[in-house]
């Protein structure tokens, strides 16, 4: 084999694997399941155990909530966490679906519990939930950096009776 063809093949070899090398990568998928593993341990771990050291190592110093039109940082979202613990003490959330692309995570999520405490503006009714979410979180290097939260609050209000079930 002539030098120019080695070098013609060795040549397209290299350019082969370089136009390869973004859609080969294993950083996305390896990411995207480190960062759903992460999302599963806030609900299973620090939420479900009252973890607070795991809340704190799994998001960044710098983390934002999107509280509706106000925005919370860690401090805060972890006050609110410990207050909703205080609402409803044998609160438990089973995540029923995870789904993640690039640095964004979506976790479908079903959270029950009894109403026993005064927390989060709640009187304590002593009535059961079952309530239905989804959270948004948004990872940067492996940690949470946002989220954002969707509940139907109607149904946690309507369900504690602290307003009339609609028809």
């Amino acid at each position: 084999m002539s030098r120019n063809r080695i070098y013609a093949a060795l040549l397209t070899t290299i350019l082969g694997l370089l136009l390869l090398a973004p859609t080969a990568s294993v950083a996305a998928p390896n990411g995207n399941e480190q960062n759903k593993a992460i999302a599963r341990k806030l609900y299973e771990v620090a939420l479900n155990q009252d973890n607070w050291d795991v809340y704190n190592q799994i998001h960044t110093p710098d983390f934002v909530a999107h509280a509706g039109k106000r925005l919370a940082g860690l401090a805060e979202d972890l006050q609110s966490a410990k207050e909703w613990r205080q609402a409803f003490p044998d609160a438990r959330f089973s995540v029923d679906q995870v789904i993640a692309e690039g640095d964004f995570v979506v976790v479908r999520v079903t959270g029950r519990g009894t109403n026993t405490g005064v927390g989060h503006g709640l009187p304590a009714t002593g009535k059961q939930i079952e309530l239905t979410g989804v959270t948004i979180f948004r990872f940067v290097n492996g940690k949470i950096a946002e989220e954002w939260t969707e509940y139907n609050k109607l149904s946690l209000l309507t369900q504690l009776g602290l307003v009339p079930a609609t028809q």
